[in-house]
């Protein structure tokens, strides 16, 4: 159930939507001493992945991974979060089983549900044998956004690897064989037909109004091909000039949060951070670690590289402009009740979620949040102090 609260200093929160209310019976809640913020917004994600697999081809329970899942994501501050499923011909972790598997949770989840998942295809280009289910699905309205994928040459480039291959068979759970025969497979497939394959789901895509992502980019020439099917956010673009390109047609570049952590790309790539500093970096996604976001945001601010507000829109505001959601990413009246209490932590302390609230349901209290927050009780906030403690992200 929804809850009607009031945020000293922030906002108030009445039947899951942020309101401007004095009502006498909400619930206080004094935030002092912690950042009031949005819900982060998650365009892509793929850790869900370990959860269904924790090991290479050990698949759990597809309720019991979700339950995992769904609980990180809350504790991450993820109110939002698009499921990057990989739809493609490899068997296993990114088959058609495991798509049609997740799609089917997602489309049962009672209205309401938190955090609120939606779906992310990531449709390998290879992939023409589910080429009808990804337009069909599109077509139907199930899908939130579609990214334009293509690892097939990369995988195959390295088949003559044992150590590489086996890890790629150890994920589809097929022998390295077999993964071998099916990667030469998918890779003879006519690339007059993969085109043809990539206009009917832009079409698709286009018609039913969800946004599309292009992948990896490697030149601009890329980039301009994908912006001409009406592709304008640009997922991990490999080089700056390719980033610009994105920036001159107004189209949004996705950056991973764990870049920003970990201070480079694990692909040995240019840095996100870098790129913000540049203001060619829109979004930051979760990418492949959930935790990340929160983290890569609050680094961003603490060494200057953009303000706080300008931070915590790369992770709330932006991603939410980006997948075409008005009613999230600020705190503003009207908007979804998404809004999280953090902790903004100290030397040898990272920022961390005290309490989310996501739809307006209390949705995650950490360990010591009862004692971080008093709840109808005296303010310990002084009034000139309250403000400071509630971020209003600007709407563009």
């Amino acid at each position: 159930m929804t809850i009607d609260l009031r945020i000293a200093g922030g906002p108030a929160i009445q039947q899951g939507y942020i309101v401007i209310s004095d009502d006498p019976a909400a619930i206080d809640i004094d935030a002092y001493g912690l950042d009031v913020i949005p819900g982060l917004v998650d365009i892509h994600g793929d850790a869900f992945e370990r959860a269904l697999a924790p090991r290479p081809g050990v698949m759990m329970p597809l309720a019991i991974a979700m339950a995992e899942f769904e609980a990180q994501l809350l504790a991450c501050g993820i109110t939002t979060a698009f499921l990057a499923v990989t739809l493609s011909w490899e068997a296993g972790l990114r088959s058609r089983t495991t798509y049609e598997a997740l799609r089917d949770y997602v489309l049962a989840r009672p209205a309401g549900s938190v955090p609120d998942l939606k779906l992310h295809i990531r449709f390998e280009a290879h992939n023409l044998a589910c080429l009808e289910l990804a337009e069909a699905d599109i077509t139907a309205g199930r899908i939130a956004m579609l990214s334009f994928n293509d690892h097939t040459p990369g995988i195959v480039r390295k088949l003559p690897d044992p150590a590489a291959t086996a890890k790629y068979a150890d994920r589809a759970g097929r022998s390295v064989a077999a993964f071998t025969t099916d990667a030469e497979a998918a890779f003879a497939a006519a690339p007059d037909a993969i085109i043809a394959g990539r206009l009917r789901l832009a079409a698709a895509a286009r018609a039913a109004g969800i946004p599309m992502a292009s992948h990896d980019d490697v030149t601009i020439a890329d980039r301009n091909y994908f912006n001409s099917l009406g592709v304008h956010i640009c997922e991990f673009p490999v080089r700056t000039d390719v980033a610009q390109a994105s920036r001159a047609q107004n189209s949004a570049v996705v950056m991973g949060a764990p870049n920003v952590v970990r201070g480079g790309s694990h692909m040995g790539w240019h840095g996100a951070e870098a790129l913000v500093k540049e203001g060619l970096c829109d979004v930051l996604c979760s990418d492949y670690h959930y935790p990340s976001m929160l983290h890569a945001a609050y680094r961003i601010a603490l060494r200057q590289t953009a303000s706080f507000a300008d931070a915590i829109n790369l992770v709330t505001h932006n991603p939410a402009q980006a997948a075409r959601l008005t009613d999230r990413g600020t705190l503003a009246a009207g908007n979804r009740a998404d809004v999280i209490l953090i902790d903004p932590g100290s030397a040898g302390h990272p920022p961390r979620p005290v309490i989310t609230i996501a739809n307006g349901k209390l949705a995650y209290l950490a360990p010591d949040a009862m004692e971080r927050v008093r709840i109808n009780a005296t303010s310990r906030t002084p009034a000139s102090a309250r403000q400071p403690s509630f971020t209003m992200t600007a709407s563009a």
